[in-house]
């Protein structure tokens, strides 16, 4: 009778400690599941429209805590379509109220249009412009004329020390990705927005937006720019190989 007693208890005393192990780990994946879901909310969305025949690759080096970063999906244009056009379909991408855009040479263009169609908490051009009157009249006297549409397509897509030096690529690590950009553009889009832009009669410059630009930036001149932050040195590709910089000013904007 005393040893079916003793194994009874023996028996009680295992499952106590099973029901208390299990109730160990439910709890700590509960918390687990807690914090996740915490800092998933905590997080705020900020949609990237890229620069012209990029993807995603040139951001690679932005760092900002505490937002999700979203990419834009270049879609393909239709014929004649205008800028302000483009931006009413694209828009679709951005799913959440009040976002904060950040824009790249012709995708701050992009970004720029859309800011008229959606309610935009905050906005960064970087590289960019926010009306017609920061390009350069050559560019656009080279555009309006249509010259771009005797390029070659293989001549768009490659590079060679002209172009390094245009789009201020100075370490081998800029030049390789210039290259790899470069050979994924799309050449029908790449023409489209050349043409777009030529007509792109946006005067008025977007409210809640700041403006960083390059010193050394060639795509779009410095002289008739007037940006909030002038990054020294930086070329066109200074999102990518001065990412810690910008990447603390866009932060700082985003936090005020």
């Amino acid at each position: 009778m005393a040893i079916r007693l003793e194994v009874k208890k023996s028996m009680m005393q295992r499952v106590k400690v099973i029901f208390v192990g299990l109730f160990m780990i439910s709890s700590l994946v509960a918390g687990a599941r807690t914090t996740q879901d915490t800092t998933n909310r905590a997080q705020k969305t900020v949609y990237l429209f890229s620069g012209l025949g990029a993807d995603s690759t040139i951001f690679m080096n932005l760092k900002l805590p505490g937002y999700r970063k979203v990419y834009i999906n270049w879609i393909p244009a239709l014929p004649n379509e205008t800028i302000t056009e483009y931006a009413g379909r694209i828009k679709s991408q951005i799913t959440v109220e009040n976002p904060d855009i950040i824009g790249l040479s012709f995708g701050g263009i992009v970004a720029v249009e859309v800011s008229k169609q959606l309610n935009v908490d905050k906005m960064v051009l970087i590289s960019s412009v926010r009306t017609r009157r920061e390009l350069n009249r050559k560019q656009f006297f080279f555009m309006k004329l249509g010259l771009y549409r005797i390029i070659p397509g293989a001549l768009i897509q490659r590079t060679n020390f002209l172009t390094y030096q245009y789009f201020g690529a100075r370490s081998q690590n800029d030049k390789t990705t210039l290259t790899n950009l470069l050979k994924q553009t799309d050449v029908t889009f790449f023409r489209w927005a050349l043409k777009s832009i030529a007509y792109w009669d946006n005067t008025s410059a977007p409210e809640r937006t700041i403006q960083i630009h390059g010193t050394a930036d060639r795509v779009i001149t410095g002289r008739r720019v007037h940006p909030d932050y002038r990054i020294k040195g930086g070329g066109h590709l200074m999102v990518f190989n001065k990412a810690d910089t910008i990447s603390k000013i866009i932060t700082n904007y985003f936090h005020e």
